[in-house]
This record gives structure tokens, C-alpha cells and sequence, in this order.
């Protein structure tokens, strides 16, 4: 595939997200991909936490080691699913201590079933906008929170979910990033109901996320657990890539799923998009496919550069 875009000083900056490994070897590859990542220069990184906060204390030990080991901006986040508000305090605070001052914070699905009933913590909270007030409370953070192309699932519709995306910018949020999506109109539209609702906080960074698929068993169970469903077109190309035998053709559904993933990221970075946010499940290849065929640099030295203020500051 011909390159979309040629090298430019100003060209719009990508982020990845990493998530915590289960075991040594799991966390050896984490640490290859991070360097590989570290020589391309990305605006950020994030460290999730972990289905129902389970790996709490993995994270933020990985994540600090992002901060005082390597050059690169991580962003830890932080949810409130079976935490007291003092517990949150605490980890905040350890953060703090990492030097990290960058926080996503996310009320988080319930351990178990992301989509079963969520039941707040007898001394924790609720929404995520009273998280973001409490980070605020806590000093001088960078806070992102999430938002939702075609909605939270838990969202009775979408006026109410731009009502609490609205709430949780107004309570000190600098930015969202949305929900994994892989339809770019779905992105366009949240983009123009927060302006609509509050020109203020609706000009503060919306973060596009997205996955450059290499499984179609993967990106479907991953795309069930978050409440939505793939596209019919998008779906089309992964069933006609997959072949019909008993195992699925991974090499043809690569291929398609970083073509996918190239011609979304172009048209995001058409329509004004502040940043690029990569799901990478720990591995690089695929992401660098995509940006190589946007034109970005991948193959840079590594160098010693001092990390921007904030997350919005890298954008």
C-alpha cells in the first residue's frame, strides 16, 4: 500500500496503550515492544489497569517503571471498581511518587462480566466524574477520562451519555479518549454533540481509539465485551479474508485489519483528529504497519528528550 501521507514536522502525534502482562515472559515481551515503541517517539503511552482492577499493583509498579526507566510520557489509569476512596488516594499518590502526572481515570466494568451489573464500593464512588474531582483535590494532574462513540452501553441514550461525558470535563478532565470504534462517522458525531452541549468542554481533545485488527476471533470478543458490534462492512472484509475452512486464513485478516485500521487513521487525521491512540495488546508490528503506511517515520534513533508538561501539551 502506497503511503497516505509524506513526512512532516507536523504531523498529527499517536499514542499506544499497553496492558499489563500475566506472567515473566509476558512481561519480556512488553518490555521489547516498549523499546521498539520508544525509538518512534509517541506522544504518550497508557498502562490499563486490568478487568475490575485486578491488576491494580502490576500496573502501577510497570507503569512507574515507564516513567523513571524510559523516555516515554506513560498515563496511568486509575478506576474506582472495588476501591474506597482512600485506596484511590493511595494510588494516586504512588503515582505521585513515580513522577507520573498523567491519570486516565475510568469508573471501570465489573470484574468477571464487563457487562454485568456494577456495584459501587461501600466507600468508594460512583461516577467517574466524582473520580476526576478527587484527582483533581489530589494536585497538579493531567486528568483524561473515557468517552463513547456510539454511547456507553449502560447509557439510556445517547443525550445522556454526552450529559455525563460533559460532567466529567466540567469536573476537571483536560481530555478523552473514546472507546475502540471502527466506524469514523460514529466518531464525528460524538465530537459534534459535546460542542453542541457545551462549546467549552467540547473543544477540549477528543483522542480517537483504535485497533488494528489481526484476529477476527480477538477483535469480536473484544467488540461483544464493550457492548457494541462490528460494522456489516468491516465484517464483510474479515469473513471474505478469514476463508471458510475450520481455522481462519490470520495472515489474510492481518492483512485487511491493518488496511482497515490505515484507512480509518487517515480519514480521522482528515477530519481534524488530535491523535492517533493504538490498542496494541503488547505487540508492535501491526501499529507500525499502519503508521509506515501513513508515512510516519518508524525507524528513528532513540533519543534523550525531555517529556511535555501533559498529555494535550504532546498534541
Amino acid at each position: 500500500m502506497e503511503n497516505l501521507r509524506t513526512h512532516s514536522t507536523t504531523r498529527v502525534p499517536f499514542s499506544v496503550e499497553f496492558n499489563p502482562p500475566r506472567d515473566a515472559d509476558g512481561e519480556a515481551r512488553l518490555w521489547r515492544t516498549v523499546r521498539q515503541f520508544e525509538r518512534m517517539h509517541p506522544a504518550f503511552v497508557s498502562m490499563t489497569y486490568g478487568a475490575g482492577g485486578s491488576t491494580k499493583d502490576r500496573t502501577a509498579r510497570i507503569t512507574g517503571q515507564l516513567a523513571q526507566q524510559t523516555t516515554l510520557l506513560p498515563v496511568a489509569h486509575l478506576t474506582a471498581v472495588g476501591h474506597s476512596v482512600a485506596e484511590l488516594r493511595t494510588l494516586v499518590g504512588s503515582y505521585a511518587d513515580y513522577g507520573i502526572r498523567d491519570i486516565l481515570v475510568l469508573r471501570g466494568d465489573p470484574p468477571g462480566d464487563p457487562l454485568g451489573e456494577w456495584h459501587k464500593h461501600p466507600a468508594g464512588v460512583t461516577y467517574a466524574e466524582e473520580l476526576v474531582r478527587i484527582v483533581r483535590d489530589l494536585g497538579d494532574f493531567n486528568i483524561g477520562v473515557a468517552s463513547f462513540p456510539q454511547g456507553h452501553h449502560r447509557s439510556p441514550d445517547l443525550e445522556t451519555d454526552t450529559a455525563f461525558l460533559a460532567a466529567k470535563l466540567r469536573a476537571g478532565a483536560d481530555y478523552s479518549i473514546t472507546q475502540m470504534f471502527f466506524d469514523i462517522e460514529h466518531y464525528l458525531r460524538l465530537r459534534d454533540r459535546v460542542i453542541a452541549y457545551d462549546p467549552v468542554e467540547g473543544a477540549k481533545p477528543i483522542i480517537p481509539e483504535l485497533m488494528p485488527i489481526t484476529s477476527l476471533r480477538t477483535v469480536r470478543r473484544a467488540v461483544e465485551l464493550s457492548g457494541r458490534d462490528l460494522p456489516a462492512t468491516v465484517l464483510e472484509r474479515l469473513h471474505k479474508a478469514a476463508g471458510d475452512g475450520p481455522q481462519e486464513n490470520h495472515e489474510a485478516v492481518r492483512a485487511v485489519g491493518i488496511e482497515i485500521a490505515t484507512e480509518m487513521a487517515q480519514r480521522l487525521i482528515d477530519e481534524g483528529a488530535p491523535c492517533l491512540h493504538f490498542v496494541t495488546l503488547n505487540f508492535a508490528k501491526a501499529t507500525t504497519q499502519v503508521l509506515t503506511n501513513l508515512g510516519y517515520e518508524v525507524t528513528a534513533a532513540p533519543q534523550i528528550r525531555t517529556r511535555s508538561r501533559s498529555v494535550v501539551a504532546n498534541m
